[in-house]
């Protein structure tokens, strides 16, 4: 009798753990390479299993992956080349299968591209997360777990894939934009991405082009004396693409410094230099804007898109809207770190839908991949915390003739929040979650 117990799928959902698959697995490569000793495959996978309680942690389960690495191990270790040979391009045959099958989903369409969308609503399905009532359901037979585990392991798989493909173009490419609209996870996509890319063996220079807005006398206001962030015209796009032009062809240049507290921007502050083999990473709301980056040529730039693409029916019969979950996140987040009022975070909003859908959605076919960082578990932990708060702005903009925008959204998402179970125990979100990019705890330093 073995202490493992269970093992976490390539899906990331945890399934009893038995001896009899690594068995099989084993017997399967043997007789691909004329082996037919069903015995001999039942004694080294007895002898994996040992090296698996061996080497793995009492708190951990283990992945598929970990384990097929052991029977490798194992394989090689008693002398069975030939079937470890055999397991390895099996193996391998499956991964490229995959890698494959997100090249499919990858193509470009009008905006996003519907395989896409018909890959994260099989998951849902598959994941039985396709509707508020099954998900309900799912927390209600104690599965919240569950649920956070098989959500951050198809996001994580999605930005590995996004890894390979920059992997596959590094000799021609200088520049990776990480995009997509607000609080869609850039930050969290792009330091996952950047930690995959440095082990790959490649060397990332970030830059940060918030350091090149305007100042901000210079940006209009509304009839509400709101200042518009949200346009790319914010930016001082002629000098980013200046500035990359240049760092690219090996010169040096000397990025401004736009300090936030007094809204003015100093110029020629800090030298930068690339050298012939790095790689500029910029994470921006407008990285597909064409003018940020108007004078490289398309082959040197990878552009991804980053937006949460839940597939999920309301009571109403309607899918959530992206816009809403990713409106919740940026209140906790403002809130949280910014010490930005959540009202003014949704009296904001208009603002932001507006330039996306000028500035950011007509590039969307632009991009050579795209990550989807929707997260089913968001909406029960976003219930338990804001559920008062759009209760209170549905009645108090109901008849407010300036705030038609904000009494729309906070009405619709407080039907949508009053028919999620609630989650009030965050516990199980670990600190490197997306989520915690905006509702806290995270382990990276944003």
């Amino acid at each position: 009798m073995t202490r493992i117990t269970h093992v976490v799928k390539r899906t990331g959902a945890v399934v009893p753990f038995t001896k009899d698959r690594i068995a099989n697995a084993i017997y399967r490569a043997a007789v691909a390479v004329g082996g037919r000793d069903r015995a001999i495959a039942e004694r080294l996978a007895d002898q994996v299993v040992a090296a698996l309680e061996t080497i793995t942690p009492l708190d951990h389960i283990p992945t598929v992956e970990e384990i097929q690495d052991v029977v490798e191990k194992t394989l090689i270790e008693n002398g069975h080349a030939r079937t470890a040979k055999a397991y390895i391009l099996y193996r391998d045959a499956r991964a490229r299968s995959r890698r494959a099958r997100a090249e499919r989903l990858a193509q470009p369409s009008n905006t996003i591209p519907w395989r896409k969308l018909w890959e994260v609503l099989d998951w849902a399905v598959e994941h039985d997360l396709h509707t508020i009532e099954r998900l309900n359901g799912r927390i209600a037979r104690g599965e919240f777990s569950e649920i956070v585990r098989e959500t951050d392991h198809a996001y994580n798989d999605d930005i590995t894939t996004a890894a390979e493909r920059i992997g596959e173009r590094q000799e021609r490419l200088r520049l990776v934009i990480i995009a997509g609209p607000s609080s869609s996870g850039k930050t969290t996509t792009t330091t996952k991405l950047a930690h995959l890319l440095t082990r790959m063996g490649l060397r990332l220079v970030p830059l940060t082009v918030d350091h090149y807005f305007f100042d901000l006398e210079l940006h209009p206001r509304d009839e509400h004396g709101d200042y518009d962030f949200e346009t790319p015209q914010a930016l001082d796009l002629a000098l980013i693409n200046e500035h990359l032009v240049r760092l690219i062809a090996g010169a040096e240049v000397k990025i401004p410094f736009y300090d936030f507290k007094t809204g003015k921007r100093h110029f020629d502050r800090t030298p930068l230099r690339i050298g012939p083999r790095d790689l500029i990473l910029i994470d921006s709301l407008h990285g597909l804007f064409p003018a940020m980056t108007a004078g490289i040529e398309d082959e040197r730039k990878f552009k991804l898109y980053i937006e949460p693409l839940l597939q999920m029916k309301g009571p109403d019969g309607e899918y959530v809207r992206w816009t809403d979950l990713r409106l919740m996140r940026r209140m906790e987040r403002d809130a949280s770190h910014r010490a930005y009022d959540r009202q003014q975070t949704l009296e904001h909003w208009h603002y932001v839908r507006a330039s996306e859908t000028r500035n950011i959605i007509p590039y969307v076919n632009k991009t050579d991949y795209i990550v989807n960082s929707g997260l089913p578990y968001e909406l029960p932990v976003m219930r338990a915390r804001l559920l008062p708060y759009f209760e209170q702005w549905a009645e108090l903009y109901r008849d407010d003739p300036l705030r038609g925008d904000a009494a729309m959204r906070a009405q619709r998402v407080h039907r949508l929040l009053s028919a999620v179970t609630p989650v009030t125990d965050e516990t199980p979100i670990p600190p490197d979650s997306l989520l915690r990019e905006f509702i806290g705890g995270s382990c990276y330093a944003y």
